[in-house]
């Protein structure tokens, strides 16, 4: 793994931030934050050293979409998603060498971008088990794909996705199909209207009778044999997902903070801040904000020791983005009309960091596990 650093400029991060009201109202992908992460080289840095990337670790990850988050969270989760999906396919035992060198060519060469398309509208998440609606058949020798993927973030920005189906076999296999989204057969619709993070775009995408090549099947086993995902992509999502929450906490308590300097009552005559109750307040803020540090910090110490712990990161994911939607929500109470107006980002950071609770692991998978753990027979 690499390193060296790879900090996003303040000006980045600044420019994000200016522009992400105008997208949460249009609830367009903003292409040209994505376009500035990609001049600036972040689009390739989770590709491997060997492919022409940085193999940048999870420790730099969670650190750079952070820092992302602070300005836009939804170019955040993009990100996000692109480097856990590289990695993915750079630790995969299963596909072809020369399948994994397109995909990194076309990340450094221009930037593509590559997300796993997973939920359907019957099954959910494939994390809480089923088998996919989205198959793959074999007609006069070629492969052809058909099915619908809903909450696919990045759509129309995506230049790859990892889709996840199954064969029509006799004893069907389930897995991973690597589609070029520029197939014909392959279209979106908009249908991602959520109240928080809607700059991700996270559309549907169908594909009608898609004509995929052998080679992109990628990863395929029998339904009954296991999990075909990359060990431990799992955890480093968890951890991942729970820093951009974090992130959009401590967004809106530095709003909070600067809210309270710049309000002076005519009845007080003096800055909000000066009054004890709202030290109280950030006082309170802090506190949750300083448990996900810690809590943070254990999940990727675990991981450069190399003790992935999966449950304990799904637990840190819970915690994490328990405590942020807490500390946002405080700092919506205490400021009244001006936290929920739409003039304000506090009510748009307020709307985004709700969203966390939906992302997998999802609490009572994650305390079902916990208990169990604890309660089995050892």
């Amino acid at each position: 793994m690499a390193t060296e650093h790879h900090d996003v400029p303040d000006e980045l991060i600044a420019r994000f931030a200016a522009r992400a009201p105008a997208y949460d109202r249009s609830g367009e992908i903003a292409t040209d934050n994505l376009d500035d992460l990609n001049r600036a080289g972040f689009l390739a840095l989770a590709v491997p050293r060997e492919q022409g990337g940085a193999g940048i670790g999870l420790r730099q990850m969670t650190r750079i979409v952070a820092q992302v988050a602070g300005g836009d969270p939804s170019t955040a989760l993009i990100l996000a998603m692109q480097y856990l999906q590289t990695l993915g396919v750079a630790l995969s035992r299963t596909w072809a060498e020369d399948v994994k060198t397109g995909v990194f060519d076309s990340i450094v060469q221009n930037g593509a971008l590559i997300n796993a398309l997973r939920v359907e509208p019957e099954l959910g998440t494939p994390s809480r088990g089923g088998i996919p609606a989205t198959r793959v058949r074999l007609r006069d020798g070629i492969w052809r794909l058909t099915g619908r993927k809903i909450f696919s973030t990045g759509s129309s920005a995506l230049r790859w996705g990892i889709v996840w189906g199954a064969t029509d076999e006799a004893m069907p296999r389930i897995g991973q199909i690597l589609v070029p989204l520029d197939l014909p057969g392959v279209r979106i619709e908009k249908s991602w209207h959520q109240m928080g993070m809607r700059a991700t775009g996270s559309d549907t995408f169908v594909f009608d009778d898609v004509e995929i090549p052998e080679r992109y099947l990628v990863n395929l086993i029998p339904v009954d044999s296991g999990s075909p995902e990359t060990p431990g992509l799992a955890t480093w999502h968890a951890l991942l997902i729970a820093a951009l929450y974090d992130a959009v906490a401590r967004s809106a308590r530095d709003w909070l903070i600067g809210f309270l300097h710049d309000r002076v009552p005519s009845a007080l005559g003096q800055p909000l801040a000066t009054l004890p109750r709202f030290h109280a307040v950030l006082g309170e803020i802090d506190g949750m904000l300083l448990a996900n540090e810690a809590l943070l910090e254990r999940g990727l110490t675990r991981e450069d020791m190399g003790l992935s712990d999966g449950p304990e990161a799904s637990q840190i994911k819970r915690l994490v983005t328990e405590n942020a939607i807490a500390a946002v929500a405080r700092a919506v109470e205490v400021t009244g009309n001006p936290g929920l107006s739409q003039d304000h980002a506090l009510e748009r950071h307020y709307r985004n960091v709700l969203c966390g609770r939906i992302h997998s692991p999802q609490a009572d998978v994650v305390l079902e596990m916990a208990g169990r753990m604890v309660l089995e027979p050892k």
